[in-house]
């Protein structure tokens, strides 16, 4: 059955206007007074309201705005336990750091499976009812072999996008043997976890894993058939980009801190997206990542929400857009691509992050004229219907 979606006030595709079709996301684009057509799960026709061929159901959008579904492509689903007394410890002047990862990481380890996955599921729901309708989900808080290939396990329920974070901060029983741990993650953690996941992330920062501890991660990861993510720059300065870059990550993400040669090698890099995360910087008041250095140079930008329960606990895209917009002095138009299409760029997606006739018929209605709508009217629920694959899911 073909869906007609007429009298759109203005469908952002990210599609050029001379394209009839488009097999990646492309740049910012828009059309004013459009329709679009769903059919077979997929986007099959867009343009002007005034030319749409008929279908088997229309839906008046009544002048309300129609974007891409956002794709988060970096998100800590699943754990146990919360972290409210620590983000009040931040609030009243406690510095961030990454220790608060292993109370976490106990909590988790306590939980059972059911647990887990009704958490897992709450979120995915909130972020759904938010318009996020594809996101990445990582492991990263079981830190022993059967709490990773559980973790990634659970994920795998809910999204293809899953990655395998055992390198998230070494664990408690190796406080004192890093080395050790790193050969477990990259040894019998690897191979339970593998067969769930598609990608592999290090977390490349001081407290965390240092640069040949990641490369040894991420090369035994590729060895196993996974794709690299790096976790880079979110603390202080340090070799994460550079590493990503070296191992031909998919994204390098947080990018808070970053030098030149860092900003050159993501330009440079030929797919390494320059994944932001302004929910962190919100969270633990820590400087925004500079993104108009990244977008002078070259460098292809994501949002993302890295929703978790310790520095960033929201599940909102809407609420990073306008974070992007008003602390990253990103313009409207570049934070909603960044998290529809950067998004999808930086999950190697060409199905998603746009509305090119053949793409997958994700799609957000927002109860708002235009995408602007999402920064100019902060923590607003806009969102007034969401499609994944051509059926409406709220």
């Amino acid at each position: 059955m073909s869906v007609l979606i007429t009298n759109i006030g203005e469908l952002v595709t990210n599609v050029p206007r001379d394209a009839v079709s488009v097999a990646s996301p492309g740049p910012y684009a828009a059309i004013r007074d459009a329709a679009l057509i769903m059919a077979d799960g997929q986007v099959a026709w867009t343009g002007p309201a005034s030319l749409a061929p008929e279908a088997d159901e229309s839906i008046d959008a009544a002048g309300r705005a129609v974007l891409p579904g956002f794709v988060d492509s970096h998100a800590h689903l699943v754990f146990a336990g919360e972290r409210g007394a620590e983000f009040a410890a931040r609030m009243a002047g406690q510095p961030y750091t990454a220790g608060g990862i292993r109370s976490t990481v106990a909590a988790t380890r306590a939980a059972s499976d059911d647990q887990l996955r009704a958490n897992l599921a709450r979120l995915a729901a909130e972020m759904l009812a938010q318009g996020t309708t594809t996101f990445e989900c990582k492991s990263g808080y079981g830190l022993t072999v059967a709490d990773e290939a559980r973790s990634v396990a659970l994920a795998a329920e809910v999204t293809p996008e899953v990655t395998y974070l055992g390198a998230h901060v070494p664990a408690p029983e190796f406080a004192d043997d890093v080395a050790g741990y790193v050969e477990l993650v990259c040894g019998d953690m690897l191979a339970a976890c593998a067969p769930s996941a598609r990608w592999v992330d290090v977390f490349c920062e001081r407290g965390a894993f240092g640069a040949d501890e990641a490369r040894a991660v991420l090369s035994a990861g590729e060895a196993s058939g996974l794709t690299a993510r790096v976790h880079a720059g979110q603390l202080g300065p340090g070799p994460g980009v550079q590493v990503a870059v070296e191992a031909g990550a998919a994204s390098a993400d947080h990018c808070t801190f970053l030098s030149d040669a860092d900003v050159d090698a993501l330009a440079s890099s030929g797919g390494t997206v320059a994944t932001l995360l302004p929910g962190v910087e919100f969270s633990t008041r820590s400087p925004y990542p500079d993104a108009r250095r990244l977008l002078a140079a070259g460098v292809t930008v994501a949002i993302a929400s890295d929703c978790n329960p310790g520095s960033s606990f929201t599940s909102s895209m809407p609420l990073c857009v306008a974070l992007a917009v008003r602390e990253m002095r990103m313009t409207t138009q570049e934070a909603v691509w960044a998290a529809t299409a950067g998004g999808a760029h930086a999950l190697r997606r060409t199905d998603i992050g746009h509305l090119g006739v053949g793409a997958t018929a994700d799609l957000v209605l927002l109860d708002a004229p235009s995408h602007a709508y999402l920064a100019y009217r902060p923590g607003v629920p806009l969102v007034a219907g969401v499609w994944q694959a051509g059926v409406r899911v709220t």
